[in-house]
């Protein structure tokens, strides 16, 4: 079997490439085509995913397959898009058969978890890089946007911070853990699941939204600037596991949870009268809150500034 054929058996034929809910036309034709409901808006984001850059240049090829479309999904449900489609663009050095199989086996898993159609791709050979697109739906003015945090909102997030930073040491063999701290941390930095229902669920109630990918601080940041106002985050409030705290400690666990970033955790900004909603919305919890000004600042517990210097942290970055 050669290459072209390896590779449209393994995805083309996969189980999320036989299209869905808004794909009107999938893999086979020069474009795929989406059909979208009146009032609807579509949603688009791209990730690109370079070997010894954003993941170690050897892993598992299926568990890269489900963080590949997962990290690209994050972007949808931080918007309060609906998933319906992607597309996948491989650079492979070579073409094995092994790996394409393991590598599309964990993509599948996530294709399926995040109800995602395979919708078309490319391939070309090279140094190990992923692209995927994904596309989503939105009734028109109900996206979610980084634009909209007022003073006196509440500054949120989704749930733990940290235990995919926390994981790092794990994934490029440097330090071991047992299996009850090691296999939750693990699985957040392998296949972080984007928060579709929290996006849904926030329409029309968060002012302002993104999903953390560089580091709460760093990420707060984007908000603070596009919405023109100053975010602080009480340190205390910062949510993070008890394996990550087992694992590091403490004040290790805060720092990754503050600058360690692959979280892929929602961070959003809520009126005061959306406020009681949080109970409803299973690990969202509020860490600080939005008032006039620029910037963002990390205080203790005694409302003492302790920004730091280190505000987001890319894996993997390669040194000059």
């Amino acid at each position: 079997m050669g290459e072209f054929e390896l590779i449209r058996h393994y995805f083309a034929a996969a189980p999320c490439a036989q299209g869905g809910e808004g794909v009107a036309l999938g893999i086979g034709d020069d474009c795929a085509l989406l059909e979208l409901p009146a009032g609807q808006q579509l949603a688009i984001s791209t990730d690109t995913l370079v070997a010894g850059v954003h993941f170690p240049a050897v892993c598992e090829p299926a568990l890269l397959g489900q963080r590949s479309l997962a990290v690209a999904a994050s972007d949808l449900a931080a918007m309060g898009a609906e998933p319906v489609g992607f597309t996948l663009a491989l650079t492979l050095p070579e073409v094995s058969a092994a790996w394409l199989k393991a590598y599309a086996e964990g993509l599948e898993r996530m294709a399926s978890q995040c109800r995602l159609s395979l919708i078309g791709g490319d391939t070309t050979r090279g140094p190990l890089s992923i692209t995927v697109t994904v596309f989503g739906r939105v009734p028109s003015g109900q996206a979610l946007r980084r634009s909209g945090a007022r003073p006196g909102d509440a500054l949120c997030v989704g749930g733990y911070l940290g235990d995919a930073a926390g994981a790092l040491a794990l994934v490029l063999g440097e330090r071991q853990a047992p299996s009850e701290l090691a296999e939750p941390l693990l699985a957040h930095y392998w296949s972080p699941p984007p928060q579709f229902a929290l996006g849904l669920a926030l329409r029309g109630r968060a002012t302002a939204a993104l999903d953390i990918s560089d580091g709460l601080l760093a990420d707060c940041g984007h908000i603070a600037k596009a919405s023109g106002v100053a975010l602080e985050v009480n340190l205390a409030q910062v949510p993070v596991s008890p394996a990550l705290q087992a694992f590091l400690g403490r004040d290790a666990a805060l720092q990754a949870a503050l600058s360690g970033g692959d979280d892929y955790v929602l961070a959003f900004t809520l009126a005061p009268e959306y406020l009681s909603c949080l109970a409803q919305l299973p690990g969202a919890q509020v860490i600080g809150r939005v008032r006039e000004g620029q910037g963002v600042t990390l205080l203790d517990a005694q409302g003492q500034d302790i920004t730091p210097q280190q505000r987001g942290y890319q894996h993997f970055r390669e040194t000059p």
